[in-house]
């Protein structure tokens, strides 16, 4: 009943079941495999806590790590725009980030002592992980098109979060009954890595349409609500309905734009400046959360730093099945503000309670601790909504540019930085000013991003949905076994 709700059923389904079904378990285990545990969360969780590390040291590892995510994402966007072996970078990739969380577990010295080994070893996993996202959307695009992708990013950002939160779930109790030795937690990454790689080959490659994964589909095929127009595109407009050859032309002037081409596009700039300021505000507000409810906590702590994740990632789920239901109905901005504006709220609230701990002596307070843990919902909301749309919006702007995979690279490479930047900053707050002064200081920062996009980024989707101009279509609803 939960998971027919949850996961929307596809109208096209008959098409490439078999290449969908791929898809969908692939997603449900590349969420935990790109991240390995979440990276920046049970990872530094796991360092603070089992391995002495200071937040200032937990926060230059990942530092270093987003920093070489921001270097890679535009280049692999780049190499996947043009190979033809995605299956097998994105297989690599897999296992590469996985042998490395692996070694974090194993080789990270108490008080950091290998600092400048582990800074390496965050470099080489930051490069690899860069490979991930646009590898998967990349797959996506090329097996369900332009038309295809809002309901099929919504499904695999749904399975992305579900599998994250049952293999977080089984790493928390792996953690809770072994502690103070937390690395034994990260054996669950073999585990997801393995499942990836199954749910990747599984996938026929005749199915992988290579033109359509560039954005590169004919006019007749291009997505039928998508009104924004690039400045390109505007410049070069020709009259498509020149009869029976008119698709054969529109086919062999299909050609990607070059690199500064598309980064001439104002609203892209716009939109990449976007996503980064959401990133720099929001990215830490997890991992001091947790830190608030591990320390001095034991065992117990890190179950509730693990509960942390599992929350936000159910919500995650529901916010991805509602960006994939509503988004092309009524448009991608007014759910991407709902997204960006539950992060200054989040914060809010985090800072008052956090306030009450410390002035009410409240440290060991079960009550507060499972009130602090209840503002996850707010972070599913907003990270939920965030990773689904941004991925559609993209799609959106790179529509008929050949350049998807690029462009997907420059909007998670401002992710990474983002993220980067955000890592540091609430670390050195939380060490420095303590971690009421980081949640207020962040929900400054928060309120930046939203107002951008509120005010300066147009719709990039018509609000009329040509299934609807008849008479709105109710979505059906199959059961979760169909889906799987």
């Amino acid at each position: 009943m939960v998971f027919s709700y949850i996961l929307p059923s596809s109208e096209t389904e008959s098409e490439k079941p078999e290449a969908k079904k791929g898809l969908r378990m692939s997603a449900l285990f590349l969420g935990e495999v790109r991240d390995g545990l979440t990276m920046i969360n049970m990872q530094s969780a796991f360092l603070i806590v089992s391995k002495q590390y200071t937040e200032k040291q937990a926060g230059i590892l990942f530092f270093v790590f987003g920093m070489s995510q921001f270097l890679f994402q535009a280049p692999a966007g780049y190499l996947y725009d043009y190979t033809e072996q995605k299956v097998l970078w994105l297989s690599t990739a897999a296992v590469s980030t996985t042998l490395l969380t692996v070694i974090t577990a194993m080789f990270a010295a108490p008080n950091g002592g290998n600092l400048a080994f582990m800074i390496f070893i965050k470099f080489l996993q930051g490069a690899v992980t860069s490979f991930i996202p646009p590898g998967l959307n990349s797959i996506t695009r090329g097996i369900v098109g332009g038309n295809g992708m809002t309901e099929q990013v919504s499904i695999n950002e749904m399975m992305n979060h579900l599998g994250t939160a049952i293999i977080v779930f089984i790493g928390s109790l792996v953690g809770y009954y072994m502690y103070p030795s937390l690395g034994l937690l990260f054996l669950v990454s073999p585990i997801a890595c393995l499942g990836a790689l199954l749910s990747l080959q599984s996938i026929p490659k005749q199915d992988i349409d290579h033109a359509a994964a560039r954005g590169l589909e004919s006019t007749a095929e291009q997505s039928t609500d998508n009104n924004y127009v690039r400045p390109e595109d505007s410049k070069a407009s020709a009259d498509s309905t020149g009869g029976a050859d008119s698709d054969v032309t529109n086919i062999m002037a299909a050609q990607a734009e070059s690199p500064w081409t598309v980064l001439r596009d104002p609203i892209l700039l716009l939109f990449i400046l976007a996503v980064f300021l959401f990133h720099m505000s929001n990215g830490t507000v997890l991992p001091l959360v947790m830190q608030t409810l591990a320390l001095g906590g034991g065992g117990g702590g890190i179950l509730m730093s693990g509960l942390c994740i599992i929350v936000a990632q159910l919500f995650m789920v529901v916010s991805a099945r509602t960006c994939g239901e509503y988004s092309g109905k009524y448009g991608r901005k007014k759910l991407f503000l709902i997204g960006l504006f539950s992060v200054p709220v989040r914060c809010l609230i985090l800072t008052l309670l956090v306030r009450l701990r410390d002035t009410q002596g409240l440290e060991g307070s079960t009550f507060l601790k499972v009130v602090i843990l209840s503002t996850q919902m707010l972070d599913g909301v907003g990270a939920g909504v965030f990773g689904t749309m941004y991925i559609l919006v993209t799609s959106d702007l790179s529509q008929g540019s050949g350049r998807f995979s690029f462009i997907l690279g420059l909007t998670t490479a401002a992710m990474s930085i983002g993220g980067t930047v955000s890592g540091y900053l609430g670390e050195a707050l939380a060490q420095d000013l303590g971690y009421e002064s980081a949640f207020f200081i962040l929900m400054i920062l928060s309120l930046a991003p939203a107002l951008l996009y509120a005010f300066f980024m147009p719709e990039t989707l018509s609000m009329r949905d040509p299934v609807s101009e008849g008479g709105e279509e109710e979505p059906s609803k199959t059961s979760y076994k169909e889906l799987l």
